[in-house]
């Protein structure tokens, strides 16, 4: 049992919460609102924490799943009053780098990869393989739009031209949010909307991070040497994490590895 002793200050205490993997997919507990809010809410409320650190690594994913975690972080630092700092790891690209956002300062390794800030839909087209191997596609559909883009039929014009002004108001989003939350300290627009990216220096100087540390020195350098780093983390139930061993979501595990190659990782 711990004793409570007057006079003695306790240890300036840093709720550490990891953020790792590919935003919105449903497989091993991926990143999305659902999963993370009840770790959210013990990082913030737990034990009254100086700051909050998110190790991040993440190349995106679902924009309205990153918008949702995104609220979620800011909600609770405004209303503990408990500020938020990211510590990005390989990567915070597309919705990755949308997660950064939601933190009061954002910190980086040298080699990190930050940016991205675009919007990517992508699909193929099999209807010439289907009429080679003497396949009918047949689609009924009450609505002209309701087969938009079926991969089995010949792309149509219109359908991308519907697509594009779905991505780019979801692009007017993403840099909304990053202009709210990084505006003041952005030094530049041109190109930054692009969905290029660059490592974590050249980031620096365009004003998409505050500065290269890591999660330990850079906590006892604001908060003092003496901090207390308590990691909160996703729990499955027992059967869950069992059948996580015994078979893994190949599929996903195909997808999410394909994500961090787009960035070399």
């Amino acid at each position: 049992m711990v004793r409570w002793i007057p006079f003695i200050k306790p240890k300036p205490r840093i709720s550490v919460i990891r953020l790792a993997g590919v935003i919105g997919l449903s497989a091993r507990g991926a990143l999305n609102d659902e999963s993370l809010a009840p770790l959210l809410e013990k990082a913030f409320h737990k034990g009254k924490p100086s700051a909050v650190a998110i190790e991040l690594n993440s190349p995106g994913g679902s924009p309205v799943q990153s918008s949702l975690i995104g609220s979620r972080i800011r909600q609770l630092s405004e209303e503990t009053k408990v500020p938020v700092h990211a510590f990005v790891e390989d990567v915070a690209a597309s919705g990755g780098y949308w997660l950064a956002t939601a933190a009061d300062q954002i910190w980086a390794d040298d080699s990190s990869v930050i940016g991205s800030i675009g919007v990517i839909s992508s699909s193929f087209g099999a209807h010439e393989f289907l009429v080679r191997k003497g396949f009918e596609r047949r689609v009924y559909t009450a609505g002209k739009s309701k087969s938009m883009l079926d991969p089995f039929r010949p792309e149509n014009k219109k359908d991308v031209e519907r697509l594009q002004v779905l991505l780019d108001d979801i692009h007017g989003n993403f840099i909304d949010q990053v202009k709210r939350r990084r505006g003041d300290k952005l030094t530049r627009e041109a190109d930054l909307f692009s969905g290029e990216v660059w490592l974590a220096r050249r980031a620096m100087e365009f004003g998409l991070i505050d500065g290269i540390a890591h999660l330990k020195p850079k906590m006892q350098e604001l908060y003092g040497e003496d901090v207390d780093l308590r990691r909160y983390s996703m729990r499955l139930p027992f059967i869950r994490r069992l059948g996580a061993q015994v078979v893994r979501d190949g599929l996903m595990e195909i997808e999410e590895r394909a994500e961090f190659a787009r960035y070399g990782l």
